[in-house]
């Protein structure tokens, strides 16, 4: 394991032309293909650099525990929008492990997603190492930057096959003032997809929204100052029904078990897929699913934008077969978990990256394909 602790450290490493495996504590490895080289960590490029609560801003090492960064906005009222889920636990890491580079390079984002924005809406900038051994720096450490091309949006979501980061800029915002939860219980499949459907087209406007299949259980999730999030949540209930009420603690307490779900049962299936497709479709495709793949398991996010979706250990191809059928081009499916054969072909992402114009990209920045080689495509 290659643990520089300078960007001189880096550079060093990097120009020697080897192929390497970037990570900050491994959290992430899982996901994916299986890719090449020495592992390299960044966990060295750790801690706050700058955070000043009033301009709504933090710089801090792209190693720095994701902990650290949430206990420190917390400790000033504020805290990162897009909630990235911990996803350690799954690939078998403890809880609370993952630093905020590997949440920007894979663009990680809970439930409140759809509803505030990714973790690409929140990166304003960055420094690190490219390919080439050149330290780079983009965006700024402020919010309005219009200068040039906006790299950071590149960057955010590209797993580390682009730059070595050693330092992340992101925008932060105050914590909501209070937090409602409404539970409904025994909600079929059918009748959560009009649910959402309806909740979603309204002036609700929830900051969550979360179905568990096997359990018939609705969630939403309302955030704000204290008399809205009263006033919406009485809407909320005319429009779906009655059902249980958490406030305060209680209902972060229940987001929390809901955001960070690997914890429990999707660490315990040998398969998991992240299943993105439109809101509007997600009963069908659901159903499609749970016909071809009897023993699967789901949670559906963002109003059923988003799908969970872990099985037991059945062939391959039939899977991936059931995921493309169910999709029919209206959607993407990426495995999150599975044995290494499987993660070693080229459907871990469906439908196929873009091959051509990934390579255009990536010799941009990495042209002799040093960092994650194969990460997204056996050839890239």
């Amino acid at each position: 394991m290659l643990l520089p602790a300078t960007e001189s450290d880096l550079i060093d490493i990097v120009k020697e032309g080897a192929p390497l495996a970037l990570m900050g504590h491994g959290t992430k490895s899982g996901w994916g293909r299986v890719f090449e080289g020495k592992p390299l960590s960044l966990r060295k490029f750790s801690g706050i650099i700058d955070y000043t609560p009033a301009e709504l801003v933090m710089t801090a090492g792209a190693g720095t525990p994701l902990a650290e960064i949430e206990q420190a906005l917390a400790a000033a009222g504020q805290h990162l929008a897009f909630e990235p889920i911990d996803l350690g636990p799954l690939y078998g890491h403890a809880p609370g492990g993952g630093t905020i580079g590997g949440i920007i390079a894979s663009n990680l984002s809970g439930p409140r997603r759809p509803f505030a924005g990714a973790a690409r809406d929140f990166f304003l900038g960055f420094k690190g190492v490219n390919g080439s051994g050149a330290l780079i720096k983009a965006g700024a450490k402020v919010v309005k930057n219009v200068t040039g091309y906006d790299l950071p949006k590149l960057v955010a979501g590209s797993f580390g096959t682009l730059v070595a980061m050693t330092e992340v800029t992101l925008k932060v915002v105050p914590a909501p003032e209070t937090v409602s939860s409404l539970t409904l219980e025994d909600v079929p499949l059918d009748a959560a997809q009009a649910r959402f459907i309806a909740v979603l087209g309204s002036s609700v406007e929830p900051t969550g929204a979360v179905y568990l299949p096997e359990e018939r259980r609705l969630h939403f999730r309302l955030e704000g100052a204290e008399a809205s999030v009263a006033y919406r949540l009485r809407q909320l209930q005319s429009l779906v029904g009655e059902g249980e009420i958490e406030l305060g603690e209680a209902a972060r307490r229940r987001w929390q078990a809901l955001r960070h779900f690997a914890v429990g049962w999707a660490s315990k299936t040998p398969f998991l897929w992240v299943v993105s497709m439109p809101f509007s479709t997600f009963s069908s495709v659901l159903l499609q699913l749970f016909d071809k793949i009897p023993d699967a398991k789901a949670q559906v996010d963002w109003g059923g934008g988003r799908l969970w979706l872990g099985h037991g250990d059945i062939d391959f191809a039939t899977a991936l077969g059931a995921i493309d059928g169910a999709l029919n081009g209206r959607g993407h499916a990426t495995l999150m978990l599975a044995p290494e054969a499987c993660r070693r072909g080229t459907r871990v992402f469906t439908p196929e990256v873009p091959i051509p114009l990934l390579r255009k990209v990536r010799a941009a920045f990495d042209p002799q394909f040093v960092f994650n080689r194969g990460r997204l495509h056996p050839d890239l």
